[in-house]
C-alpha cells in the first residue's frame, strides 16, 4: 500500500501500488475531469506530481512545456511510493450552482413555486393547459367506525370502505406488511389513522398507515438524473410548493463523461454496481441535505419522481444497459412501473414510491418526454421543435398529435468538453463573448475571474471571430487580421488567446484553437443536420416551425444570433425561439404533483417515433455540407449570407 496526498485539498488515501491515480482520486472523493472513463484517450485528467516515485505513459495530449512542469495523465500514472499530487484548477470539476431567477406559475392549478432558485426567467407557453392536482402520494385522515355485533366487517374491508367514502378509487390494494400491522394499529389508535395512498400503475395502493392525523406532513422529491448533473427539488405535497432545491455533479462522470463510455464501464466486473451506487449515493445525499435544511425526516418523504435519459434510468434502477449501444439498440425498459423507492436504494420512507418518466428508445429518454410535457409543446396545433443542446443533442419535432425524435451525438462541446480551455457552466466560465473596437470582450458566470470557456461562450467567440474575418468559413484562423487579438501556434496548431495567463483565474492562458473550432463545427453540424432530417421525415419546411424550444443549461445563456451565425440553429426570426431551461426537472415536478400529468407523459411517449440517424442516408449525405460556417449552402442562412456579401 502507498499513501497518496492530493493537493491543495490535503486529502489522503491509501491504495495498492498498482492503482492508477485517477482511481485513487475517485476513492478520495476528488472529482477530476475525464471523458474516456480512464482509457487514456481524452487527456483531460492532467495532474502534477510534486513528490514521490511513479511510472507513467506519456501521452500526446501533453505538450513538452507541460511535461517539463511535471504534468502527467492521472489514469496512466501508477505510484511506486507515497506521492504528493497537485490537481490544477482546470483539471477538477468545479462546484455547481442552481441558476437563480424569478419564480413563476407551474403547470398545475394553484401551484406556485416561491423559491427563487427554480428558474432563470418566466417561460411563455402558448395554448398551455393546466393539470389537475393529484400527487403520486396523498395522505387522508380517517375515523373508522368501531366493530360491533351489528358491524362485523373485516378490518381491511372497514378501512377500504372509509377510503372509498373520501376518494372513491376504482381499484384498491394493500401489501401484506401493512395488513399484518393493521389490527393492532387500528385498536391502539382508537380507530383514527392516516392512510397514504399511492397511484401504482392504475391501482390505488394503501402505501403507509400511521396512527393519528399526520396529513400535514407529506413531502415528495422531483429528480433530474442528468448525465452531467443531478438536480433535486423537495416539494410539500399539501401546499404544492417547492421548499428547497439542490444540485450536484453526477459522480458517474468519474467513470466516463458520456453514456456510451459508462455503458462500456458497466460491462466490466462490478461496473454496473459501482455506477448504480454512485448515482444512488448522490441522490441520497441530496435528499438528506434537503431534509436537513427544511427540518423534516426522511420518513416524511413518501414519493419520488425521476426523469433521466434511457441510460441514466437503467443505471438508477441497476438494470443492465449493455444492449442500448449494440445493434439493434434495444433498452430493457421503456415505460417503468411505479416501485418502492427502497428497491432502487433511495432512502425515503421505507414504503415510499418511486416513479420514472417513460423512455422512448435507447437514446431518447424520460428527460425528453418531461421536456415536451413541461414546455407545453404537447398542447399546440402548429409544428414546433424541441432541442436539448447537450452531449446527446436530442431533437423532437411535432405538435399535440405526434412527435418524431432523434439523437445526434453532438459530443461534449456544448458543455465545455473537447475544448482546450473548456469548462462547464460554473463560476468564472466565459459564457458570452464579442469583439468591440477590434478587442475581444467577454462576460463570466458570476463575474468571477475567467477560468475557461463554456459552451455558450465558445459559440459566441466563434461567431464573433467569423464576423470579424479572423476565422474563415472552414474554421481556419487567418493570422495578422487583427493586431489586438493575439494568435499563436501550439504544437503546429494555430490558437487565439482569449485571456492572457496573468488575467485568468487559473494562472494559465485561456485559448481557442483550430481543433476546438473544428469540434464545435462538427457538433453544430450534427444538430443542424438532425433538424433537417426530421423536418424532411415529417414533411415540413424550416419556415413552418412556429416555436423552437431550447432546453438544457446551455439554453440559459445561449445567444440566438450567434447560434444562427455559426449554423447551429435555423435562420428564423428570433422571436420564435423559447428558452425553457431545465424541463427535465420541471416535468418530473409536474408528474410528482399530478397523476394527470403522468398520464400525459405516457401519452406523449406512446405518440413519439424514434428516428435512428446512424443509417439514415439523408443525414449521412447532408452532414458533410454542414461542416462550414454557417453551411455549404448559404441560401439556408439568408441573414448570414446578407452580411457576408456586404463586408
Amino acid at each position: 500500500m502507498v499513501t497518496i496526498t492530493f493537493l491543495p485539498d490535503k486529502k489522503q488515501v491509501k491504495v495498492d501500488k498498482g492503482t492508477d491515480l485517477l482511481t485513487a482520486a475517485i476513492k478520495a472523493g476528488i472529482h477530476i475531469y475525464n471523458s474516456c472513463g480512464g482509457e487514456g484517450v481524452c487527456g483531460r485528467c492532467k495532474i502534477i506530481i510534486k513528490k514521490g516515485q511513479f511510472t507513467t505513459e506519456y501521452s500526446g495530449k501533453l505538450s513538452e512545456k507541460e511535461r517539463k512542469k511535471g504534468y502527467v495523465i492521472a489514469c496512466r500514472t501508477i505510484p511506486e511510493s507515497d506521492l504528493e499530487v497537485f490537481i490544477p484548477e482546470n483539471s477538477r470539476l468545479a462546484d455547481i450552482e442552481i441558476l437563480t431567477g424569478k419564480a413563476r406559475q407551474n403547470r398545475l392549478v394553484g401551484l406556485y413555486t416561491p423559491l427563487e432558485e427554480i428558474v432563470e426567467q418566466p417561460m411563455e407557453r402558448p395554448g398551455y393547459k393546466f393539470f389537475r392536482y393529484s400527487p403520486l402520494a396523498t395522505k387522508i385522515f380517517l375515523k373508522l367506525p368501531k366493530p360491533s355485533s351489528e358491524d362485523r366487517r373485516s378490518d381491511i374491508e372497514r378501512l377500504f370502505q372509509e377510503i372509498r367514502n373520501v376518494k372513491n378509487p376504482p381499484v384498491m390494494q394493500m401489501g401484506l406488511a401493512n395488513i399484518k400491522k393493521l389490527p393492532s394499529l387500528l385498536r391502539q389508535s382508537n380507530w383514527e389513522i392516516t392512510a397514504t395512498l399511492g397511484n401504482r400503475n392504475g391501482t390505488t395502493e394503501v402505501v403507509i398507515i400511521e396512527p393519528g392525523d399526520t396529513t400535514n406532513v407529506n413531502f415528495g422529491v422531483a429528480l433530474d438524473i442528468g448525465t452531467t448533473t443531478i438536480v433535486a427539488y423537495l416539494v410539500d405535497l399539501n401546499t404544492q410548493s417547492v421548499l428547497a432545491a439542490k444540485a450536484c455533479y453526477n459522480p458517474q462522470v468519474d467513470f466516463g463523461e458520456d453514456v456510451i463510455t459508462r455503458i462500456i464501464y458497466a460491462e466490466k466486473e462490478e461496473g454496473l454496481e459501482r455506477l448504480h451506487h454512485a448515482v444512488i449515493d448522490a441522490v441520497n445525499t441530496l435528499i438528506h441535505n434537503l431534509a436537513k435544511q427544511t427540518n423534516i425526516t426522511l420518513d416524511d418523504i413518501t414519493s419520488v419522481v425521476s426523469a433521466g435519459n434511457t441510460t441514466m434510468t437503467h443505471l438508477l434502477l441497476k438494470i443492465e444497459p449493455t444492449f442500448i449501444r449494440r445493434s439493434p439498440y434495444v433498452p430493457v425498459i421503456g415505460s417503468v412501473p411505479v416501485i418502492r423507492a427502497a428497491e432502487a436504494g433511495i432512502k425515503i420512507h421505507p414504503r415510499g414510491l418511486l416513479a420514472c418518466l417513460p423512455c422512448i428508445g435507447s437514446y431518447i429518454g424520460g428527460d425528453i418526454v418531461a421536456g415536451i410535457l413541461a414546455s407545453g409543446m404537447d398542447d399546440i396545433k402548429e409544428p414546433a421543435l424541441f432541442i436539448d443542446l447537450g452531449t446527446n443533442g436530442e431533437v423532437v419535432i411535432g405538435n399535440r398529435d405526434y412527435y418524431i425524435a432523434t439523437s445526434t451525438s453532438a459530443g461534449p462541446c456544448f458543455e465545455g468538453g473537447g475544448l482546450s480551455s473548456g469548462v462547464r457552466a460554473v463560476k468564472g466560465a466565459i459564457q458570452s463573448a464579442s469583439i468591440k473596437n477590434g478587442k475581444l470582450v467577454f462576460e463570466t458566470i458570476g463575474g468571477y475571474p475567467p477560468s475557461g470557456i463554456c459552451g455558450s461562450g465558445a459559440i459566441d467567440a466563434i461567431s464573433a471571430l467569423f464576423e470579424n474575418k479572423i476565422i474563415d468559413r472552414s474554421g481556419k484562423i487567418n493570422p495578422g487580421t487583427n493586431s489586438k487579438i493575439r494568435i499563436k501556434e501550439i504544437d503546429g496548431v494555430r490558437a487565439i488567446v482569449l485571456v492572457e495567463a496573468q488575467d485568468s483565474g487559473t494562472g494559465q492562458e485561456i485559448i481557442i484553437d483550430e481543433n476546438d473550432i473544428k469540434n464545435v463545427i462538427h457538433s453544430k453540424g450534427a444538430i443542424y443536420t438532425g433538424i433537417e432530417t426530421i423536418l424532411k421525415e415529417s414533411g415540413y419546411a424550416m419556415s413552418d416551425l412556429r416555436y423552437i424550444y431550447i432546453a438544457g443549461g446551455l439554453g440559459t445563456s445561449l445567444n440566438i444570433r450567434s447560434a444562427i451565425n455559426i449554423g447551429l440553429l435555423p435562420d428564423l426570426p428570433v422571436e420564435r425561439f423559447r428558452f425553457v431551461g431545465n424541463t427535465s426537472i420541471e416535468g418530473a415536478l409536474e408528474c410528482l404533483l399530478s397523476g394527470e400529468a403522468m398520464e400525459r407523459a405516457n401519452s406523449i411517449s406512446s405518440r413519439m417515433v424514434y428516428l435512428d440517424l446512424s443509417d439514415n442516408p439523408f443525414f449521412m449525405n447532408n452532414y458533410s455540407a454542414s461542416l462550414f460556417l454557417p453551411h455549404t449552402e448559404l441560401g439556408l442562412f439568408p441573414s448570414v449570407k446578407e452580411w457576408l456579401n456586404s463586408r
